[in-house]
């Protein structure tokens, strides 16, 4: 089929290469023309494992390109996917604007039928709007269809070749069935609902992953007071096919652009038809709340923080990504400086980004390795659960630092790679991962927020 992705940010980016992959004839359109320029000239501006490598080969194979040209963008296409930003407001709701001009551009653009799907991630009755607005500006037939993603960055093509299940929420049979054609390569597992069904699917499923986090987040904050093991309870509950054992992670809490901006748009849209979501709120309440255990368990080991100088592993919101937007290394280190620490922060790719949003410059130390990091640090906070963190010797790490405290905020290490050191270790939830003499002193009430 004739494709045309508009906007190339993660979701249109990804999308669009991938379906080039599946044989399809994409377009990606952009009017940032800085970004095309980028594109065309094989540069990819959003890290993802594999992407270069398939931008590169289905361009060579003239199955995919990128340009910021809209009317012939439209006109060639069969299927036009929305794939721009929904940003949030000051109130949690999702800034719409995008959205409604990429409607209009498309309506005055078409020159007979067209299929407009929305894989943006917008509140339910959207679709009906961007219905209203195009049917205001052309005389031409058109379906509007709903098809929400579900990627993760870092396996953001592999959820594309591979999704455990694709949504179709279209009022038009023929629409529907249109959509369901191009995904069958994909996948057999493609549900066809309505459309404010699909609008609302993905809001659901993302605030029941981040309700999953929050809740194991919590049991964590309980094992390390009555001295149990997080890691043990979230695989024996795991084990339970009614729950299963993903989004079971103990940590420092969720980020990134998704689940954040989708459960404050939820409460919203329970707000706005007068219905308060308290489940949702108090998600979103201990999720904020749990990064800020990294800096309690500081001021426990440390004292006043005024002074200290802290190294700190991973600023991106989670591995494999240079994503740092509501990463909870945003607040941490903020909250460090604020208390007048030193921060000498290391990340393998999301130094630039964190920077960029971070804004305080000359505040941080920006190092290029792990050990520079760990050099001299009176603590070392592990932020984000790189690959590249959990392979360090820690003998050779403490060898590096001043004071031996290692505050691990994603479980990464093992009893057996503790013991190496002599190190005074904390982690989330796991009151007896390494020497068991070390938690016997700590006092009781440390444990937790």
């Amino acid at each position: 089929m004739k494709l045309t992705f508009i906007g190339t940010g993660y979701v249109g980016l990804v999308s669009g290469v991938c379906f080039a992959e599946i044989g399809n004839e994409v377009t990606c359109l952009d009017k940032d023309l800085a970004k095309i320029a980028r594109l065309n000239g094989g540069e990819v501006p959003i890290y993802e494992p594999g992407l270069g490598e398939l931008i590169e080969k289905n361009r060579a194979q003239g199955r995919l390109r990128f340009t910021g040209e809209l009317s012939s963008s439209i006109r060639s296409a069969e299927v036009i996917f929305i794939c721009v930003g929904t940003p949030p407001l000051p109130n949690g709701e999702a800034n719409l604007a995008f959205i409604e001009q990429v409607a209009q551009d498309i309506a005055l653009e078409m020159d007979g039928y067209k299929i407009i799907a929305t894989k943006s991630t917008v509140p339910v009755g959207t679709n009906d709007k961007i219905r209203e607005i195009v049917s205001q500006l052309t005389r031409h037939p058109f379906d509007v269809v709903s098809v929400p993603e579900f990627l993760r960055e870092g396996s953001a093509i592999a959820d594309t070749l591979h999704p455990d299940r694709i949504i179709i929420g279209a009022d038009s049979p023929a629409a529907a069935e249109k959509l369901a054609e191009l995904h069958r390569p994909l996948t057999e597992r493609i549900m066809t609902t309505d459309v404010r069904s699909a609008e609302m699917i993905k809001y659901a499923s993302n605030a029941f992953l981040a309700t999953k986090i929050s809740f194991i987040n919590e049991i964590a904050n309980i094992c390390e007071k009555v001295g149990a093991d997080v890691t043990d309870v979230a695989k024996g509950m795991g084990h339970d096919r009614r729950i299963g054992p993903s989004f079971l992670q103990a940590g420092i809490g969720y980020g990134g652009s998704c689940f954040p901006k989708d459960t404050n748009a939820l409460i919203q849209i329970a707000g706005n038809v007068d219905y308060e979501f308290k489940l949702l709120k108090s998600v979103v309440e201990v999720n904020q709340g749990q990064r800020f255990n990294v800096m309690t368990k500081l001021r426990h080991t440390l004292g006043e923080l005024g002074g200290k100088r802290i190294g700190i592993w991973g600023l991106a919101f989670k591995p494999d990504t240079d994503d740092v937007r509501e990463s909870p290394a945003l607040d941490i280190v903020g909250a460090l400086l604020a208390e007048g620490a030193e921060v000498q922060a290391y990340d393998p790719v999301a130094t630039a980004n964190f920077r960029a949003i971070f804004g305080q410059e000359g505040e941080v130390r920006w190092c290029e390795t792990p050990f520079e990091a760990a050099q001299d640090a009176d603590a070392l906070c592990l932020l984000t659960d790189w690959s590249e963190f959990k392979a360090l010797s820690l003998p050779d790490v403490q060898a590096l630092m001043k004071q031996n405290i290692l505050i691990d905020g994603r479980n990464v290490y093992t009893s057996e790679q503790v013991n190496e050191a002599d190190l005074r270790y904390y982690s989330v939830g796991r009151p007896h991962v390494g020497s068991l003499s070390q938690f016997a002193s700590e006092p009781a009430a440390f444990y937790g927020r």
